[in-house]
């Protein structure tokens, strides 16, 4: 592995002298000089352009602006300019301003071929195939969790000796080995919000059902340890809603129990709070054994919390005031799963998004359905199909 990485390395660096190379033939085009005494405001084949000022025009600070007003499916294009453009969107600044001055854009992140990840931007019904992730067979058989953080993609899973964590960059539109949690686990709960992310209970190597957590930080790239929860859980599901991260369902420490109850974490006290029957009776039926079905298909839109009961092909609504749900209405058409598993619900900005299709023989059809919440009953919108081998195994939502 570390020898591959190292190869792909040495290739990448040649690529980037070879780029600079020619970028610097044209960069007397692309950065005019107006500075007196500069032959009529030609620049010199020696002379280095400032790259301060991105669009010479306009400087800097408003050719940043502009930038950030940009979808962020032309930084790519942007970024193949030249070396000043490329530097500016790989440092992840023009990313940070966006998240101060609230401009975001959620893509939808998924995988139905093992280790060949894609992603597809709602806003502009565009596709963009990740490069591929490479690693040992054992990871590639292994259970995976994804999640997206910034402008992050995490993958869990195992290889042969231990657990692993691959990180793919949207800046630099690699993979590199991420760093390892405190506590290795997987089937846990977890979900983003901006720059952090938090992930609760799941289950050890040697199969020990966990109540801990812990915090990510995109930033610094550091797992931080959060108090345990009240209740050890695996399979269950969490999210951000009003500030506050919520784990909910679930399978308890005895590994046959289904929890009924969910947790909230209040980052500004550091304190889990138990909320009974949250979730009561994960899709309106015991299943047995209770491991056979997904974890709880849950996602938040506008601080609205909505589950999908696959059992039922129903889309319900919770009502915090007197902690209940109610059926809004029903799936997609063609919206099918094996016990929850192949079918992803996600957020994705103000929009409610199914990924799933239906099956064809040596094959099938990958469906992606939207609805914006309202009072109504969800009127599913399709934005996009795509041929595939293979249902999804796995889907998170970059915002950034």
């Amino acid at each position: 592995m570390s020898t591959n990485i190292e190869d792909q390395g040495e290739d990448y660096k040649e690529k980037e002298e070879q780029n600079n190379q020619e970028e610097g033939k044209q960069n007397s085009v692309i950065f005019p000089s107006h500075s007196k005494g500069n032959n009529n405001g030609k620049r010199h084949a020696s002379e280095a352009p400032d790259s301060s000022f991105l669009i010479q025009h306009l400087g800097r600070d408003i050719s940043i602006q502009c930038l950030l007003q940009m979808s962020r499916s032309d930084y790519g294009s942007i970024a193949a300019l030249n070396t000043s453009f490329r530097s500016l969107i790989r440092t992840g600044e023009l990313y940070q301003l966006r998240r101060k001055m609230g401009i975001i854009e959620h893509w939808v992140y998924f995988c139905c071929e093992v280790l060949q990840w894609e992603a597809f931007d709602p806003n502009r019904g565009r596709w963009m195939r990740l490069p591929k992730l490479i690693c040992d067979e054992c990871f590639m058989l292994s259970d995976k969790e994804s999640l997206a953080i910034g402008t992050e993609l995490l993958v869990f899973g195992k290889e042969l000796m231990a657990p692993k964590i691959y990180k793919y960059s949207l800046l630099t539109n690699t993979w590199s080995v991420g760093k390892m949690l405190n506590t290795p686990r997987c089937l846990f709960g977890s979900a983003s919000l901006g720059g952090i992310a938090i992930l609760a209970g799941g289950c050890d190597p040697r199969g020990n059902i966990l109540s801990s957590a812990e915090l990510y930080n995109s930033e610094t790239g550091k797992w931080e340890a959060l108090p345990n929860m009240n209740k050890a859980r695996k399979m269950c599901s969490g999210v951000f809603m009003d500030g506050k991260f919520y784990v909910v369902g679930g399978i308890a420490a005895d590994k046959i129990t289904q929890l009924t109850c969910g947790e909230e974490f209040d980052m500004t006290t550091n304190e889990w709070r138990e909320i009974p029957n949250m979730f009561p009776i994960r899709n309106g039926v015991f299943e047995t054994p209770p491991s056979s079905g997904s974890p709880p298909l849950i996602a938040v839109v506008k601080n609205v919390l909505y589950a999908a009961d696959y059992a039922r092909q129903e889309v319900k609504k919770y009502v915090k005031g007197n902690n209940s749900w109610v059926t809004i209405g029903g799936f997609p058409e063609n919206a099918h799963s094996m016990n929850g598993w192949g079918l992803a619900f996600r957020a994705c900005g103000d929009q409610l998004v199914f990924l799933g299709g239906r099956s064809l023989h040596g094959g099938g059809i990958l469906e992606i359905n939207a609805w914006v919440p309202d009072d109504n009953a969800p009127q599913w919108n399709q934005l996009a199909t795509k041929n595939t081998r293979s249902f999804v195994h796995n889907c998170t939502v970059m915002g950034c």
